[in-house]
């Protein structure tokens, strides 16, 4: 089969490096691709958002499956444009997408369908938002209502944080028009978990759990970004916890798009809370984390390319139980300095060369570029430095053993990635 993978980060490497390894892939294009991805598929300067040039291409190149990773192609409507003209794709509609799209969306469709989450607000005025901030209880979160790339979410300890969110996302336009509107919600307390479930709309098989480190900082303390590190599976997340996700959220999620003339096709990604009275949810994606899909794509034991191909067919009922390894992984982010904020780019990256000697370790790119023949960095999170092994304490070990290796001006990594499973 010929396949394209549309974006060119972390997420895209791991899914193309799991898709290599599955018999019958005959090539694989990225758009637009990465400095690493480049050793495994032939990358294309065509950009995510650029759904013509996208399905031209596919035409022309005769894909037989395209794979979308990042999440505003899907809200822009590439999966309706390929699925229009017949292209098998693995991404929902732009209407299933809303549930990522548009926070007020699916803050909606969870309190229409007693999905669990937080109690809410949502505000299109500025004003009024900062009129209810001088009686909410803190502390409390600001979001931005559409796509910001993982950072338009801001926990305020207080009204003067929260007050400033709600300056900055509203008035000031730090995310553009995603900040037109806002939800100010509870703060729920407890544990993060991120759940994945592939679906043909109307099946759904649940993906290993996995947990993300979105601070910048060690300590999980500062800004928040679009991932520092990750691991799976997370212990928390109990075969009585599974049985919960799957009655309370996953199945009530797809029965409710159902009733409201959506058929998702793809990755419903369910960042969730583990509080004292269960499992509530923080907010639905459309698409493999980031950089969650670079701990739970190496631990899939059997192909990836069924699992992907039945639930664009619709077909996913007749595909075989997928086999998962009971190793830990874990992924350590490798950023540039200043990430989340101001960075340069443009770095010389080396001891790329050694890592790939390593066994049951993988270098994932997430923004790098191809320069004179030499990996440069070409965004804020560079590399993903993955390790697998029996238990998480040896997986963590050799990761960071291999991430001291690699060497660019600047490098950034947190040092605590997995300390949350591994103080238990």
């Amino acid at each position: 089969m010929r396949i394209l993978v549309v974006g060119g980060g972390g997420r895209e490497h791991a899914l193309i490096w799991q898709l290599a390894r599955s018999p019958g892939v005959e090539k694989i294009f990225c758009a637009p691709g990465n400095g690493g991805i480049a050793s495994l598929a032939e990358c294309v300067p065509i950009g995510a958002a650029d759904v013509n040039a996208l399905l031209n291409f596919a035409r022309k190149q005769q894909v037989d499956l395209t794979v979308v990773g990042p999440e505003a192609p899907l809200v822009d409507g590439i999966g309706d444009r390929f699925r229009e003209a017949n292209m098998l794709i693995f991404g929902p509609d732009s209407s299933g997408a809303r549930i990522e799209g548009s926070k007020i969306w699916a803050k909606r469709f969870m309190e229409k369908y007693n999905i669990p989450s937080a109690a809410y607000k949502e505000f299109r005025d500025p004003r009024i938002a900062l009129d209810y901030l001088e009686q909410a209880n803190y502390p409390t979160v600001v979001k931005a209502d559409g796509l910001a790339s993982g950072k338009g979410v801001v926990v305020a300890e207080s009204q003067t944080d929260a007050k400033r969110a709600v300056q900055e996302i509203m008035m000031d336009k730090v995310f553009g028009r995603a900040g037109d509107s806002i939800v100010i919600e509870d703060c729920l307390q407890g544990e993060e978990l991120s759940l994945f479930a592939i679906t043909d709309g109307d099946t759904f098989i649940m993906l290993p759990s996995a947990q993300d480190h979105k601070a910048a900082y060690e300590g999980d303390w500062g800004p928040n970004t679009g991932g520092m590190g990750a691991y799976s599976p997370a212990g928390i997340f109990t075969p009585e916890l599974v049985k919960e996700a799957e009655d309370i959220i996953f199945m009530p999620v797809l029965n409710g798009l159902l009733q409201e003339g959506i058929r998702f096709q793809g990755v419903l990604f369910a960042g969730c809370m583990l509080t004292t009275a269960g499992l509530k949810v923080l907010e639905f994606n459309v698409r493999f984390g980031d950089p969650e899909a670079q701990v739970i794509l190496p631990r899939l034991a059997s192909p990836l390319l069924p699992l992907l191909l039945h639930a664009a067919r619709g077909e996913l009922r007749d595909l075989e139980t997928p086999r998962w390894s009971p190793e830990a992984a874990i992924c350590v982010v490798m950023a540039s300095g200043g990430y989340p904020g101001n960075f340069e780019t443009g770095k010389l990256i080396l001891g790329l060369d050694s890592a790939e000697t390593e066994k049951k370790a993988v270098v994932f790119h997430a923004g790098t570029a191809q320069k004179d023949n030499q990996i440069v960095t070409s965004g804020g999170r560079v590399l993903g430095v993955t390790a697998w092994d029996a238990d998480l304490k040896t997986a963590q070990k050799r990761a960071y053993l291999l991430a001291e290796t690699i060497k660019y001006e600047g490098a950034y990594f947190r040092r605590d990635i997995g300390h949350r499973a591994l103080s238990r």
